[in-house]
């Protein structure tokens, strides 16, 4: 499609369009007529087409670098310097060499300057004649291989700029070759001269994304103290934030720039924790060790919050959340939208907690600005109504002859603010090297001006760089911004301004479809395997929050490792995504398993009941409850608990120890029976793995038998021992006759009486007269003793007086 916003609203004449290209042609009549006449060109035309033909491909024999041009807008009265270096990359060596300047014609399309800087051979008619004479740099000779310095400086009268606007400005360097010996060009290097001396008539209004974001860094992992000390994947931060590191580059350039600043809360969350004690997750199997860069981190928050102070901040989700990637892969895993509503949430109270300032949550940016409807839904769905696109998602119809400015409505009470690619992109090259930083920042102003001189109308054009500049593209961007910033044609505007401009009514305003969706960020995406992956940490997460008595401890720092799971970073990073998800989920596995039941081995059970006890094990740091242990038995009909197939009991223990559940057993029958322990959260749900174990059920032990055979055999020995004693007792009284008084019909001693104590010796029964002898005065209200058997049937006779005189001769009395 012809790019239709490369139209300028105005353009050079054509006469002057063809005096300058006359007057190339011109200057280069005499080398072309020395050529004709060398003595080996068989022919003047030949010679004429083999000329072209050299200039065409030695012009890539000698590599030109422009490291530094100042001024790189020049006003009237300036000198222009232009300094670098030149390398002979041939076999042979160069001779009778000079490095001259040229001015080619002005550029009057945006696609214009993208075909000049992709060009790296020499076109006498386009790049123009060298501005000779005492503004060039001698070398008598280039050896193969060797770089040699130069500079050249010019007063900005003699380049000959005519009106406002771009210029291609090339470097050359011309010489001759022992094969080739005439003066040619065998080395060219093309850049941009913005031309635009007074102030525009409508400056363009210039918003610049200046992005704080880094890759992922911190675990799930703290410490066990209440200070949670956290513990981090590797030690790459505290190097990105020490002088010279990308991190410290961007704030320490970006804080003299009118920008507005895009940040990740995450990062921000990172470099607080390290400003206080960390440890840093060591190789191998050894533990974390302590962190010690908390100097570097203070130093570093401290001049953010100087920088941002007044200035416009953005805050994007926490952990930038891959869009693309959630829209594509993961809209059908359940949960998915929650967290990145989640890590919306989280953002502002991030930012305003460790910068002390508010920022705005309601932009959301796809990696690249890359969008299609289903990245907008998704980027809308937690709240943002504005979406930063790029202008090489959203295409211009070709009756737009200028750059539209960047809000556009997009339906829903959405707005895409939509950045310029080719602003955007300026400085996503290898700008290690001098030349190649020089030549992005010419080429970034070019593009600016040309964008201003493309219409009279005011326009409000928004630049979003890559997410995570290195130090040298930073440097360049930093370069190129303030220069941008001091120039006559633009003037700063911040994001939210941006986005509240009138939109160019001729804009596109529709979003293309998924199937538009460029293919190499769509290899880059997360898998669904991915987002299913954090939907199973996360149903952990839920089943072990119910059971603690300080969920915070745990839902914290889970729900912040979840949020990094679906960062942006891990693009094209696919195993060390997948490691850091294994490691969230095997670290949630771990501590889980903190709180657990004791195995158990064979249990026996003698008789008809008995009580099991169960242990359940808490090695976390706080406290567990809302947890229910039930108990089953697998054969009911042989063993019951409580009277059922299975009882449950409450459970909660405290922080390091152990508590034993009671649950009471009743037997049916012998034999074996599995029982099965299980931990359930109290809305029913399994927490941690059963213990099964087998009770053996037995209704009488052979140590019972014994206990109770040893005790009928005690009452055996004592019933033998008693009749024994009856016996001899007898025995004596049989032979010692009978005594006065007694009768032949008198009634014999009562068993348990006198019997019991016959063998207890003399001293013992004069002391206890009345305890065994049988009393032979009767007791008030006794009645007499008959001369037979008493029978029921006899009357119960009147009870007399005791008798209180002495006892008669015949009468026994114990003392």
């Amino acid at each position: 499609m012809a790019e239709a916003a490369d139209f300028q609203g105005t353009s050079p004449s054509p006469a002057r369009r063809l005096l300058r290209r006359t007057g190339a042609l011109l200057a280069g009549a005499p080398l072309m007529a020395a050529l004709f006449q060398l003595p080996a060109a068989p022919a003047a035309h030949a010679a004429g087409q083999q000329t072209v033909r050299a200039a065409a491909t030695g012009s890539r024999t000698v590599a030109v670098s422009v490291d530094s041009l100042t001024p790189s807008v020049p006003s009237d009265g300036d000198t222009l310097t232009v300094s670098g270096t030149v390398t002979n990359n041939g076999k042979q060596p160069v001779t009778d060499a000079h490095v001259g300047l040229r001015v080619g014609q002005e550029l009057e399309t945006r696609s214009a300057i993208d075909d000049v800087a992709r060009s790296t051979s020499f076109d006498p008619v386009s790049d123009g004649p060298e501005i000779g004479g005492k503004y060039v740099q001698k070398f008598s000779r280039l050896a193969p291989g060797v770089a040699q310095r130069f500079s050249i400086a010019v007063p900005v009268s003699k380049l000959e700029l005519g009106s406002d606007g771009v210029y291609a400005l090339s470097v050359s360097l011309s010489g001759q070759t022992p094969a080739e010996a005439w003066e040619q060009v065998l080395g060219i290097q093309h850049t941009f001269l913005p031309w635009q001396p007074d102030d525009a008539a409508a400056k363009t209004r210039t918003t610049c994304l200046w992005p704080l974001i880094s890759t992922v860094h911190m675990t799930a992992e703290t410490g066990p103290g209440a200070q949670q000390v956290p513990v981090f994947l590797n030690d790459d931060l505290a190097k990105d934030l020490a002088p010279g590191g990308r991190l410290e580059r961007m704030l320490s350039l970006g804080k003299d720039l009118d920008v507005t600043w895009v940040i990740d809360p995450d990062l921000l969350a990172s470099v607080d924790a390290m400003t206080r004690s960390y440890r840093i997750r060591a190789d191998g199997d050894a533990g974390p060790v302590a962190g010690t860069h908390q100097a570097v981190a203070k130093q570093w928050l401290a001049e953010l919050q100087r920088a941002v102070a007044g200035k416009e901040v953005v805050a994007l989700p926490f952990a930038d959340p891959d869009l693309a990637s959630l829209a594509h892969n993961g809209t059908s895993v359940t949960g998915s939208l929650s967290q990145l509503k989640d890590a919306t949430d989280v953002a502002a109270s991030t930012v305003e907690t460790v910068l002390h300032v508010k920022p705005d949550t309601d932009f959301a940016w796809p990696v690249d600005g890359a969008v299609d409807s289903s990245i907008v839904r998704v980027a809308t769905s937690a709240g943002a109504d504005k979406v930063i696109a790029r202008s090489d998602s959203l295409e211009e119809s070709d009756t737009l002859t200028y750059t539209p400015s960047a809000a556009r409505p997009i339906g829903g009470g959405t707005t895409a603010v939509v950045a310029d690619a080719r602003l955007s992109r300026a400085f996503e090259d290898d700008l290690t090297k001098a030349g190649a930083s020089t030549l992005a920042v010419q080429r970034f102003l070019a593009q600016s001006l040309e964008v201003n001189g493309q219409t009279a109308k005011q326009r409000s054009i928004v630049i979003a760089p890559q997410r995570m500049p290195s130090a040298d593209q930073a440097q360049a961007m930093a370069q190129a911004l303030g220069l941008l910033q001091q120039s006559t044609w633009s003037q700063s505007q911040s994001l939210s301004a941006a986005a509240k401009d009138k939109p160019d009514p001729g804009a596109t305003t529709k979003i293309p479809s998924s199937s538009h969706y460029p293919s190499a960020l769509r290899k880059q995406q997360l898998r669904p395997s991915a987002f299913a992956e954090i939907a199973r940490t996360q149903d952990k997460v839920d089943n072990f929050k119910v059971v603690l008595t300080d969920e915070s401890r745990v839902v914290t720092p889970f729900g912040r490792a979840m949020n990094r799971e679906m960062s942006t970073s891990w693009r094209g990073r696919k195993q060390a995504a997948a490691d850091f998800r294994d490691g969230v989920e095997d670290y949630l596995n771990d501590i889980s398993e903190q709180v657990k039941l004791i195995d158990k081995s064979e249990t026996k059970l003698s008789g008809r009941s008995a009580t099991i006890p169960v242990t359940v094990q808490n090695n976390l740091v706080q406290g567990v409850d809302h947890l229910v242990l039930r108990l089953t038995s697998t054969n009911p009909t042989r063993l019951k608990i409580s009277g059922r197939a299975y009882s449950e009991q409450p459970v909660a223990v405290s922080g390091g120890h152990s508590q034993s559940v009671k649950f009471t057993t009743s037997a049916n029958a012998n034999g074996p029976v599995s029982v099965i322990a299980q931990l359930y959260t109290q809305d029913g749900r399994p927490y941690g793995e059963p213990v099964t174990f087998d009770v053996k059920v037995t209704e009488i032990t052979a140590t019972v038998m014994l206990v109770i055979g040893g005790g009928v055999l005690l009452l055996v020995l004592a019933g033998f021992r008693m009749y024994t004693q009856r016996k001899r007792a007898a025995a004596r009284e049989n032979a010692s006759g009978p005594q006065d008084g007694d009768g032949p019909g008198e009634a014999a001693e009562e068993p348990g009486q006198a019997g019991e104590d016959t063998e207890r010796p003399e001293g013992e029964r004069a002391e206890n007269p009345a305890g065994t002898a049988e009393r032979l005065t009767e007791e008030p209200g006794a009645r007499p003793r008959a001369e037979g058997p008493e029978q029921p049937s006899d009357p119960t006779p009147d009870t007399a007086a005791e008798n209180a005189d002495p006892s008669g001769t015949g009468e026994k009395v114990d003392r």
